[in-house]
């Protein structure tokens, strides 16, 4: 029931990839708008990680996944119901950064709900399997989002997005999770050593440490990429907003892709040579990205960049949860999540500002070269390791 809710629920995020840029796009016209957008929403998503784990690690987990679903749902139903009285940018600019801090501790309640279902030899298979559903759905989701868009405006694409928060709140309230042992009485404190274990425990394992500092570093590069794409595809190549979707759709072939092969490619390449060689692979399609001159060098560049994007980030992820104790999970999700996306909205700023200044192609070669030397640097880090969770590498 988790697994299918968690689809559906990102079959409906689709909609919402699609229709709040568009509606931004529509009104004003600029991708810098869009950017500034997306760099609010990701700074709301920041500042509440920094409070996320301690919530995901004191609370019942289960019931904090069915309040953020909650939530998200009638916030994102506001935006249809105001629309129908004129547009009304100024609203996106609340319910996109409130929606997204939400969404951060839905995400780091996630992360540690997998960790309660499946057993920790079976957790890089389990995130594999989830991300490639969701990515499944995804493929539907924005080509049936373009054609909603298209036909009865991006406001219904949102209130279908709204609908699948609520499926999402029923599938959770369906499940069990495995009882969450009791943290060691040495832990508690006071309030800034709660929000600083996390951290600490990033800090003290090597492993996960550089991983920290080089996804800060590529999250700063690509998060606003979504928007330079649509963008590229609107004002560069004179496409439709159906097409948009069409591209999106064939672009997230690539996370389908790449969250089926993690599991065989990560027990055959092992971790460093798996998030290294996506991470470099990823960079490349960026760069291809910025001198696509057609919707199917787009799609397929997209697809290919999001299939690496999927392997470094399931490898990523799965590492943290077979080596983090059950008790500080949640913080250290928080933690990791809120340094790894730290530098993302001033990314998303400068990405979206310099594709509309300098255009889309220079940008991209730009930021695909830097993510190549992001995977040559994590060369001479203990990234490198084939099997950091079992050498001991990350302690």
């Amino acid at each position: 029931m988790f697994w299918a809710s968690q689809t559906l629920s990102v079959a409906g995020d689709s909609f919402a990839l699609i229709a709040v840029p568009l509606l931004v796009l529509h009104v004003t016209g600029s991708v810098a708008q869009m950017g500034l957008l997306t760099g609010l929403a990701s700074a709301a998503s920041v500042g509440a990680g920094v409070f996320a784990g301690v919530l995901v690690d004191r609370l019942d987990r289960r019931r904090l996944l069915i309040w953020c679903d909650v939530a998200r749902m009638v916030l994102y139903g506001i935006v249809p119901v105001a629309w129908a009285f004129g547009p009304k940018v100024w609203l996106l600019y609340v319910v996109l950064p409130v929606s997204e801090a939400i969404g951060m501790v839905f995400q780091v309640a996630y992360v540690t709900a997998v960790r309660g279902l499946v057993d920790a030899d079976r957790i890089t298979e389990a995130n594999g399997r989830l991300g490639a559903t969701a990515a499944a759905a995804g493929v539907g989701g924005p080509l049936l989002a373009g054609v909603v868009a298209g036909w009865f405006g991006p406001t219904a694409a949102i209130a279908i997005n709204a609908a699948s928060f609520g499926v999402s709140a029923l599938g959770i309230l369906l499940i069990r999770l495995r009882r969450q042992p009791a943290p060691p009485l040495k832990e508690a404190r006071g309030p800034w050593h709660e929000l600083l274990a996390g951290a600490r425990f990033l800090w003290r394992q090597p492993v996960l440490r550089a991983l920290t500092v080089l996804l800060s570093f590529f999250i700063f590069l690509t998060l606003g990429l979504t928007d330079v794409l649509i963008y590229h595809l609107k004002h560069d190549l004179s496409q439709s907003d159906g097409a948009v979707g069409v591209v999106l759709a064939v672009a997230a072939l690539g996370t389908v892709a790449g969250s089926l092969l993690v599991g065989p490619v990560r027990r055959r390449l092992g971790f460093g040579a798996s998030w290294i060689g996506a991470i470099a692979v990823a960079g490349l399609a960026v760069m291809g990205l910025g001198v696509s001159a057609g919707v199917p060098v787009a799609a397929a560049t997209a697809a290919a960049y999001l299939a690496c994007v999927s392997v470094a980030g399931i490898c990523s992820m799965s590492l943290r949860q077979q080596v983090t104790p059950d008790h500080l999970l949640g913080r250290v999700t928080s933690a990791f999540w809120t340094i790894h996306f730290s530098l993302g909205p001033a990314g998303a700023a400068v990405l979206t500002w310099g594709a509309q200044r300098h255009g889309v192609a220079v940008v991209c070669l730009l930021a695909g070269a830097a993510c190549l030397l992001i995977s040559v640097a994590a060369f001479f880090t203990p990234i490198r390791q084939q099997n950091p969770e079992l050498s001991g590498a990350t302690g």
